[in-house]
């Protein structure tokens, strides 16, 4: 049996789990945060423990604007000095959830999750009544 991954958090992984848990309280959801914290300590910590490339590669992911070619520059750029794998940077799907984490040398780093609709553009409050 070939030895676990150590998953360590980021912090801005918990900056992102504080937004969650505001953006879950306004959505008067406030109990999603314990199902969501007990769902990444119960299920998705051991599964990348032991299967530390279950998620997608997420530089492989075709582009379809120069804004996302340019951020996928910058982003490979940041990452050049930590690994030269160019699979390292993987994206966890949790239900309505997208966690982002990166793999070095045995240990993975959980660094980014949102909600998919905190991807979502909210156009009233952006313009107004039209």
């Amino acid at each position: 049996m070939s030895k676990k991954s150590i998953v360590k958090l980021t912090a801005n992984f918990g900056r992102n789990l504080a937004d969650v848990e505001r953006f879950l309280a306004q959505a008067d959801a406030p109990q999603a945060v314990d199902a969501l914290l007990d769902e990444l300590l119960d299920t998705v910590i051991p599964n990348l423990e032991r299967f530390p490339d279950i998620g997608r590669p997420f530089l492989a992911r075709a582009t379809r604007s120069v804004e996302t070619s340019n951020a996928l520059i910058a982003l490979r750029a940041k990452l050049s000095p930590l690994t030269t794998d160019p699979e390292a940077l993987r994206e966890y799907i949790l239900g309505d959830y997208l966690v982002l984490y990166v793999r070095i040398e045995g240990l993975l780093y959980l660094l980014a999750i949102r909600h998919y609709r905190q991807i979502s553009f909210d156009f009233a409050s952006h313009w107004g009544e039209l």
